[in-house]
């Protein structure tokens, strides 16, 4: 069966993705086994995200291995526009960031380009960006993160360290580039013309502020990608090493398994502040079912796990036991398994999680300064 149109922007993603056609046109290559044992030498284990190929594809990994095992460093960065509350989507990335950030004892930057969804949405002042990003940073703390290793780049508070270098970066790309990357015309605002340039910065600001050239691997969702071709095109023109990176596929929205969560819909999405109730409602009301249309037909035939969302946010975020998901997975195929059993078993999973960040979240408005670049 032939797979429908899709969109996959930095601002928009529509229909079912098609990840191998994204892997084609993005020019990323995926992540292979050689890899995948290349990276569990140095962890000793692999994340199941991995195993799993959420996060599926990558630029120069090989490169930032070789660097890595020279004694040359490399250090994360990753990043949150606020605009919206945190849901469960975001958190996925961060968490596998957080692995990473352990696992190779590496220094993380993680931007928050508060600027970036004022200038693109019609709807979003600078002040209500600046209440999303207050809420925004509880949420990437609460999961963990040392403040001794990670800080938060704000770009309309750290614009001191951040606007000489993103001047550097305007001056090498062109209107045509911009405009062919991101779709922008005429009609667009001349801030969202120079916005990727701030975007390219934490890619090589420790480079500039430790006057040493320092890997980096930025870890985003494929929608992201655009920003880093260009970046990954001008830093050589400015002496700094290409970044390498790591893509993940979406988390998918409650209500169907094509596209992805969007913090604006809240039939798709779990937030991080959802009350334990609101989370059992949620599921139960939208998540998409792989189920059959009675118990009957469902027993007989049985369920297809690849399109019953509440299976796939198991494999992708809340089930990292292997034996487990296949046995979730075998009986839901067979039809032992019912629908409603199924979301149950994501519900009770979603709640224990939920409550034990909610915890860490209100501990973590103590902790903000800690993060912050002084």
């Amino acid at each position: 069966m032939e797979k429908k149109e899709f969109t996959v922007t930095p601002w928009e993603v529509k229909g079912e993705v098609d990840y191998d056609k994204l892997v084609e046109q993005f020019g990323v290559q995926k992540i292979d086994n050689l890899i995948l044992n290349r990276i569990q030498k140095h962890t000793k284990e692999l994340h199941f995200m991995l195993r799993r190929k959420i996060f599926f594809a990558h630029r120069d990994i090989n490169w930032l291995l070789d660097e890595y095992e020279k004694g040359n460093k490399f250090y994360i960065y990753t990043g949150r526009a606020p605009s919206g509350p945190v849901h469960l989507g975001h958190l996925m990335i961060w968490v596998f960031t957080k692995w990473l950030q352990d696992k190779f004892k590496t220094e993380l930057l993680f931007q928050f380009p508060d600027e970036e969804k004022f200038l693109f949405k019609e709807n979003l002042s600078l002040e209500k960006s600046e209440e999303y990003l207050h809420e925004n940073m509880l949420d990437v703390i609460a999961l963990g993160f040392d403040p001794k290793k990670t800080k938060f780049l704000i770009d309309t508070k750290n614009a001191d360290l951040m606007y000489k270098e993103a001047c550097k970066v305007a001056k090498k790309i062109t209107f045509s580039t911009v405009k062919a990357a991101f779709g922008l015309n005429e009609q667009s605002n001349i801030g969202a013309i120079f916005y990727t340039s701030m975007q390219a910065v934490p890619a090589f600001l420790p480079s500039v502020l430790k006057n040493k050239k320092i890997p980096c691997l930025i870890l985003h969702a494929i929608d992201q990608d655009v920003h880093f071709r260009i970046t990954r095109d001008i830093l050589p023109k400015l002496g700094y090493y290409k970044p390498a990176s790591i893509q993940g596929i979406f988390l998918p929205p409650l209500t169907g398994p094509l596209g992805k969560m969007s913090a604006s819909e809240e039939s798709s999405a779990i937030y991080t502040t959802d009350s334990s109730k609101e989370s059992e409602n949620k599921i139960k009301k939208y998540a998409f079912s792989g189920g059959q249309a009675t118990i009957e037909e469902h027993r007989k035939k049985g369920g297809n796990p690849d399109i019953d969302v509440s299976y796939q946010w198991l494999r992708m975020f809340f089930e990292p036991d292997d034996k487990k998901l296949m046995k979730i997975h075998d009986d839901y195929k067979s039809g032992r398994l019912l629908t409603g059993e199924l979301k149950e078993i994501l519900i009770e999973k979603v709640i224990k999680f939920l409550k034990e960040h909610q915890k860490k979240r209100e501990q973590a408005k103590k902790q903000i300064n800690k993060f912050l670049i002084k």
